[in-house]
């Protein structure tokens, strides 16, 4: 092999973590993530509130019970991006960014309330909750391939296909 053979080296792979954070479409899920945010700090603090005192005991506890799972969802996702948008930035690395991330915990989190409870809730807590949800399921799969795992995951239940299964089991009798 001659000396010039020896020295070619090859580009170092692109990192699926380091473009993504760079991204478009991160920018777009950044924003869209805060807005989920804003919207739900206004809601629980304004119309939500005044919603909660209406509601039955059973129904007002089932609120207050999502709505504190539905804060928690949110600042998990929010720290995750700030910390992601932190990367894209340069104000950290991306180890800096991983073990930052230990402290946030980002998990699969599902309302703790049955399907019947939970339909008794506002209509604008319930959307806001599955609007967590979907961002909760694709943060989680993004977070995933930015590790590199790529295994499947527990998926999240549809609350639509739970109400249609409840339907159709209540008909078939």
């Amino acid at each position: 092999m001659n000396e010039i053979q020896h020295k070619v080296s090859f580009p170092k792979p692109v990192s699926f973590a380091e473009s993504f954070v760079s991204s478009d479409a991160f920018r777009t899920l950044f924003r869209e993530g805060m807005s989920l945010v804003e919207a739900t700090a206004a809601y629980l603090d304004g119309e939500g509130r005044e919603e909660s005192k209406n509601l039955p005991r059973l129904a007002a506890l089932a609120y207050a019970s999502e709505s504190m799972r539905l804060t928690t969802r949110l600042m998990q996702l929010a720290s995750w991006l700030l910390l992601q948008r932190a990367v894209s930035e340069g104000e950290l690395t991306s180890d800096d960014a991983q073990r930052q991330k230990e402290k946030v915990r980002l998990s699969s989190q599902n309302g703790a309330s049955s399907p019947e409870t939970v339909e008794s809730l506002p209509e604008q807590l319930r959307m806001l909750i599955g609007s967590s949800l979907r961002l909760q399921s694709r943060i989680l799969h993004l977070d995933r391939l930015m590790e590199g795992k790529t295994e499947d995951a527990p998926t999240i239940p549809n609350p639509v296909a739970m109400q249609q299964r409840l339907l159709q089991s209540a008909f078939r009798s």
